[in-house]
């Protein structure tokens, strides 16, 4: 668990269905493209859609958000971080 009383984080602490969105579509495409599979699959799993919401639930996929705000200042947030149990003080 992490604490967020330190953490100055741009917008929620957690992944936003528009990321979560951007994220499956992304390594959907990659998947199709021929990336290799992050994660042990399910014998019924072929989609490359189903393959990435695996890959995302699983906590495997190695990526950074960047947040950023209308004055053009930003935050890379790694993908881990924003799928952790957190603890607001």
């Amino acid at each position: 668990m992490i604490n967020l009383a330190k953490d100055a984080l741009i917008g929620p602490p957690k992944l936003t269905r528009f990321e979560r969105a951007r994220i499956v579509g992304a390594r959907s495409l990659q998947v199709s493209l021929g990336a290799p599979i992050l994660a042990p699959l399910p014998d019924h799993v072929v989609d490359p859609i189903e393959i990435a919401v695996v890959e995302l639930d699983e906590k495997v996929l190695p990526i950074t958000i960047r947040r950023t705000l209308p004055d053009g200042s930003f935050q890379d947030i790694p993908l881990v971080d924003l799928q952790q149990v957190r603890i607001l003080k």
